[in-house]
């Protein structure tokens, strides 16, 4: 028998008007770039590294979000850099961002159905547990915006910093769960259900029970070293989404976040 992990439940506020504010903000944020780029000087960069996302909660009465730990992922991105100044800088970017988490061992499952069916006159308890592997996968297409200062360094080395707001849509989202168990009615192993031991091998598509956009903050700190009309850099940072991803309250209340670390290269294509 499968168990089936799901992120279900009914919306917590309305999706379409939030998502219609982020697209007018969007539009916004994109008609000041395309002002700014008409007279500053402009760089056009690429970068790629690792991503190191966790799912944190604000729900410490539900089991099912708790507890996850870090997974790996790839992090890649296009950029533009506006110079207003020598120092002063506006970075638009296009990223893919990788997001989720991960568990390994004891853990809590909503009831499915199958094994609701067991507990007389609709008794089922709203959680089980059992111990086994699970990966929440999500991968998202993040457009940040962000304000960027230059410290300029001696010797054609470059520190600077980096901070503003990011709108994401989510392009996929799995739930990957692997092992067997016996499934227990307590979090501490005392009470098994009969049956044995139950396979949680399975793969699961739950983009359609996250909200399809979300918005946060996203920054970083990086060192760059210029050569005549380009440069390369280290960049280090991460992002964080206000917006709880699940549409329901089933499976609690997730934020999404993540560390990244990445290397890059940008060229010059416009001068003033």
């Amino acid at each position: 028998m499968l168990i089936i992990l799901t992120l279900s439940g009914t919306p917590f506020y309305s999706i379409q008007y939030n998502f219609h504010i982020m697209k007018r903000n969007l539009c916004i944020l994109l008609l000041i770039v395309a002002s700014i780029n008409a007279i500053a000087q402009t760089d056009i960069g690429i970068k790629a590294g690792l991503s190191i996302p966790n799912l944190t909660s604000g729900d410490s009465k539900n089991p099912i979000n708790n507890g996850y730990g870090s997974r790996l992922g790839p992090d890649a991105s296009i950029q533009a850099e506006f110079h207003l100044t020598r120092r002063f800088s506006i970075q638009p970017e296009i990223q893919y961002s990788s997001q989720g988490g991960k568990k390994n061992g004891n853990q809590a499952f909503s009831t499915p159905p199958e094994l609701a069916a067991m507990f007389p006159d609709g008794q089922a308890p709203p959680y089980l547990y059992a111990n086994y592997k699970s990966t929440a996968k999500f991968n998202y297409l993040m457009i940040p915006i962000l304000a960027k200062y230059h410290f300029l360094l001696r010797n054609h080395w470059d520190l600077y910093a980096a901070v503003g707001p990011f709108v994401s849509f989510v392009l996929n989202a799995k739930n990957i769960t692997s092992g067997s168990s016996t499934i227990y009615l307590d979090e501490q192993h005392t009470q098994p259900l009969p049956g044995g031991e139950q396979s949680f091998d399975r793969t699961e598509n739950i983009k359609k029970d996250l909200h399809a956009a979300n918005a946060g903050v996203n920054g970083h700190v990086g060192v760059a070293y210029h050569l005549k009309n380009s440069s390369i850099f280290l960049e280090g940072g991460g992002n964080y989404g206000f917006v709880k991803i699940q549409k329901g309250n089933t499976n609690g209340k997730n934020n999404t976040g993540a560390a990244v670390v990445v290397v890059g290269y940008a060229m010059r294509v416009c001068r003033k």
